[in-house]
């Protein structure tokens, strides 16, 4: 395999999960939502998928777990911020602690350890015709097939169109039929979906293990994601993509530049790049008094 096909396989595997959370983030964005539980809800899709691989020995009935785990964390989010009439930005860190503590707790009550799990096999590969390519999983090749899917939805559809104004104007969504808080509802369902999958490809698409904390910032990475994106799933795609490259390329410098650039910053690379991009974005749009007031649900 020549060393540029390792360096593509390379971002396509870093790139896929945060790709998957990205979307999750934009569909909450459009709805309204500035979905900071992206990072909770992600690490359970991956805790979820491991521990239902090991304890079912089934993939495809681990993803369903996981995907229930997923939308049952979303739907919490979605009372707290509606029936509790809670902060929106606090119950999203609320979630993020939650599931960062909540998957180390379930793993030591269900193997009697904090050690990593480690499941039997993964996600299914793409295998047949893909020559160097055969190692990834379905979950890369269905990749952009999903975020093009989400686009069509959220740019092109009635429903789409709907959610958008009952986040950007959920008074006027009420005039046409759209309840907003029942958008939201759908918004924040059907990205605990996709951050059961990011979760699972993750922990299961090339690693095959679970261990604490494996997200690592992943999901505040993608709620970035979707902020220097724009809102828009192909922005969110580029954004999440641009920052796997720059996580890809700091290992790689590793190799060669150790002995001159601190090992530190070269890992901090992509976490420098994320708070780049959502500097350049809140320069853009107004600074810190646009953030603020985007991020309120605006009809409370």
């Amino acid at each position: 395999m020549s060393e540029l096909n390792e360096f593509v396989i390379a971002i396509l595997r870093s790139a896929t999960p945060l790709i998957y959370v990205t979307m999750a983030g934009v569909i909450a964005q459009r709805a309204g939502v500035w979905h900071l539980g992206l990072e909770g809800v992600m690490i359970i899709g991956a805790c979820s998928t491991v521990v239902g691989i090991v304890l079912t020995g089934s993939f495809l009935v681990a993803l369903l777990i996981a995907i229930a785990a997923c939308v049952l964390a979303s739907v919490l989010l979605w009372f707290v911020i509606d029936g509790l009439r809670a902060n929106p930005i606090i119950a999203g860190l609320g979630l993020s602690g939650l599931g960062v503590g909540g998957t180390a707790l379930a793993v030591e009550s269900i193997f009697g350890s904090l050690a990593a799990v480690s499941a039997p096999f993964g996600v299914p590969r793409i295998g047949g015709f893909f020559g160097p390519y055969a190692v990834l999983s379905v979950f890369v090749l269905a990749m952009p097939f999903v975020v093009l899917a989400l686009w069509v939805w959220l740019r092109r559809t009635r429903s789409g169109l709907r959610l958008a104004a009952a986040g950007e104007h959920p008074f006027a969504a009420r005039s046409v039929g759209a309840d907003p808080v029942a958008m939201r509802l759908v918004a924040l369902a059907a990205g605990g979906v996709l951050c059961a999958i990011g979760g699972a490809e993750l922990a299961a698409g090339s690693l095959q293990l679970f261990a604490q904390n494996m997200t690592a910032g992943r999901g505040f990475m993608s709620f970035a994601a979707a902020i220097f994106g724009g809102g828009h799933p192909f922005g969110g795609a580029l954004a999440a993509t641009f920052f796997s490259l720059v996580g890809v390329a700091g290992i790689r410098l590793q190799l060669h530049f150790s002995a001159v650039i601190p090992h530190d910053v070269l890992l901090a690379l992509p976490y420098l790049a994320t708070v780049l991009g959502v500097w350049i974005t809140g320069r853009m749009r107004g600074g810190a008094g646009a953030a603020a007031q985007a991020s309120e649900l605006r009809d409370q």
